[in-house]
């Protein structure tokens, strides 16, 4: 596995690869490496003739300061996990050569998609996660990238980016990885206090009732249920939306043939942690 710092090392690397007629799958991440990330990894090694990673933690996407300078940074780990899984290369930028002219994000356009759930509660959160994202494609340009779909919203803007934009790239959603009590694999878990570590299973618990309680009641029913659950809880809601999983938008009333999802934010003491769930 080759560590590339310098663009244009990495413009190299994929210029070289591109010669040979290689198929480039790419895994973009903020580190702090986990196997919900692997399995992104994993997915990208089967379907592709090689394989990028990218750990740079992105700091247009943070609104909150404190947050960015929290966010847990285990580049050697992350090193060494990459290597045992045999890929091809993982590209380290630091901040300067990405933002050579200071941390400015780029407006987008997302089709109303960004003014939902996140993006409601994390304004400019998006712009900074297309500024990157868009970066990355240019430098890498990859065929195939894997999104995981704990990050369900950031999956659907991406798409409809690069379908904007029309760039010659296929996204790859890959499934939400629990760990065995259920709680949505993230690098905030490490940041978890023991005691809402104990706490924090029962998120993807109250949504797998949410799944059973939306079958025989409303929209808006659901959403109060939800609420009075984690309200009995140690965990703080900051939302809980029920949306169209295509347009993101929120469902007033049940149609059958329309795919939603149930979306939600809770705070396990000062960590953020997000989760979805398919409602039908």
């Amino acid at each position: 596995m080759i560590v590339l710092n310098a663009l244009k090392e990495t413009e190299e690397w994929v210029a070289k690869a591109k010669s040979k007629g290689k198929i480039i799958g790419f895994v973009p991440t903020m580190g702090a490496l986990h196997d919900g990330h692997m399995s992104l990894v994993e997915r990208a090694e089967k379907e592709n003739d090689m394989t990028i990673v990218s750990i740079f933690v992105n700091p247009t996407q943070f609104n909150n300061p404190d947050d960015l300078k929290k966010y847990p940074r285990t580049e050697e780990a992350d090193i060494e996990l990459l290597k045992k899984a045999a890929v091809d290369a993982v590209f380290i930028p630091d901040e300067k050569s990405l933002y050579p002219n200071g941390q400015q994000s780029e407006h987008f356009d997302f089709n109303g998609i960004e003014n939902q759930m996140e993006g409601k509660f994390r304004p400019g959160h998006f712009d900074g996660v297309g500024t990157i994202v868009k970066k990355l494609f240019e430098i890498i340009q990859p065929d195939r990238v894997y999104f995981g779909e704990k990050d369900f919203q950031q999956l659907r803007i991406i798409q409809q980016m690069v379908a904007s934009l029309k760039l010659p790239i296929q996204i790859v959603p890959v499934p939400i990885k629990r760990e065995s009590d259920g709680l949505a694999m993230s690098s905030r878990n490490a940041r978890l206090t023991k005691e809402m570590r104990k706490e924090a299973p029962i998120i993807y618990k109250i949504l797998k009732e949410a799944r059973k309680y939306y079958q025989n009641h409303s929209v808006s029913e659901t959403k109060k249920w939800v609420q009075h659950r984690i309200e009995q809880t140690g965990l703080k809601l900051e939302y809980f939306e029920i949306a169209d999983e295509n347009t993101l938008l929120p469902v007033v009333r049940k149609t059958p043939s329309r795919a939603v999802r149930g979306f939600l934010a809770v705070f396990a003491g000062e960590i953020r942690l997000i989760d979805n769930i398919r409602l039908n």
